[in-house]
């Protein structure tokens, strides 16, 4: 019995020799937990020891700037890695190509610019990726090229103002994309032409004044679009009848509506569709005309048409009567140029007369 218990100390201790010459001065390397636990070390580059039998690798809050290609080839059971709030401003193509099993990358807060299409490279199986408050600009139509089995993307608070097309076009599986807080000021069709998968479009706090009136028809899956506090001040009815998922919860608060008879039918209409839901409609405040600002659009809609109305009526009738008015009034000056010419004509034959 003490001869066992003597071969399990020593096991037990060259076992625990064998983990530390695996684990970077710094990381706290829990082998049973395959979690290695780097945050907060002031590391300024990717630490050279990590155990091969890794599956969480947590480097956040540091101050890493650059991710070099093939950085993680000893890890590659690699599940979840978290870069979050560091210095990134370059990620090398084929930085992550080694992490086939890897399901979860955040690389939020950091201070990446561009995405390449080898950013991608061997990240078929990622599920989730976080790349909130960057400096992202443009999203080029192969920046998330080898992306077909992501879920969830998250681009929050970055710069864009630019979506090419296809951009989205591997994402096949995506069911929540996250772009609130960029500088949209535009959607275009074929934006989102190969999302059929996607529950949650989430474009709050951009810049958004125009909508392409098909650009929301790929969405089947669609039960959340979320344009919260952007630009628009009216909306084509035609652009959100053409989402055609049994129940999709739009919203639309905090744009600068102009408040017209128009705007105010299009929302009686989208109201009657039973599978379309407007959630804060009786929130929806007017910034157009001057002398509606700041009321709700269901306070004033009612009245917003009658007075319309009866604009328009006046406006007709006045036209009218001037039509008729000048009718007449040639019509008078026809007649008397007639008189006149009759007259004359009567004049000249007696003239002809007396002198013959």
């Amino acid at each position: 019995m003490k001869e066992f218990l003597l071969l399990f100390l020593l096991a037990t201790e060259a076992s625990s020799k064998s983990h530390g010459s695996w684990c970077e001065p710094g990381c706290d390397c829990r082998g049973d937990l395959k979690f290695t636990i780097c945050s907060r070390a002031l590391f300024t580059q990717l630490p050279g020891r990590v155990p091969p039998s890794t599956e969480l690798l947590d480097l956040s809050d540091n101050q890493i700037a650059l991710v070099p290609e093939r950085s993680f080839s000893m890890i590659r059971r690699l599940r979840v890695l978290l870069l979050q709030n560091n210095n990134i401003s370059v990620v090398e193509d084929g930085s992550f190509s080694q992490l086939e099993f890897l399901q979860r990358l955040d690389l939020s807060w950091n201070r990446i610019s561009s995405l390449s299409e080898g950013f991608s490279l061997g990240l078929g199986f990622l599920r989730e990726l976080q790349l909130a408050h960057n400096h992202l600009t443009t999203l080029d139509s192969k920046s998330f090229f080898h992306l077909d089995g992501l879920q969830r993307l998250n681009l929050t608070s970055n710069a864009i103002h630019t979506i090419q097309t296809r951009s989205f076009g591997a994402m096949s599986a995506l069911r929540q994309l996250h772009l609130e807080d960029n500088r949209l000021t535009s959607l275009r069709g074929g934006t989102f032409s190969m999302l059929r998968s996607l529950e949650v479009l989430n474009l709050k706090g951009n810049r958004i004044s125009q909508t392409e009136e098909g650009v929301f028809k790929p969405l089947t899956s669609l039960a959340l679009l979320n344009l919260v506090h952007n630009k628009l001040i009216t909306i084509n009815f035609k652009t959100f009848l053409s989402i055609h998922t049994y129940s999709t919860h739009i919203l639309l608060e905090g744009n600068p509506w102009h408040c017209d008879c128009d705007l105010q039918r299009v929302f009686r209409k989208l109201r009657s569709i039973q599978r379309l839901f407007l959630d804060d409609y009786y929130n929806l405040s007017c910034e157009a005309p001057p002398i509606l600002q700041n009321y709700r659009l269901m306070d004033v809609d009612t009245e917003l048409c009658i007075a319309e109305t009866v604009t328009v009526l006046i406006i007709t009738i006045t036209v009218v009567i001037t039509v008729l008015a000048a009718m007449v009034m040639g019509e008078r000056k026809r007649k008397k140029k007639k008189s006149g010419k009759h007259w004359t004509q009567q004049g000249d034959v007696s003239d002809e007369s007396e002198h013959n």
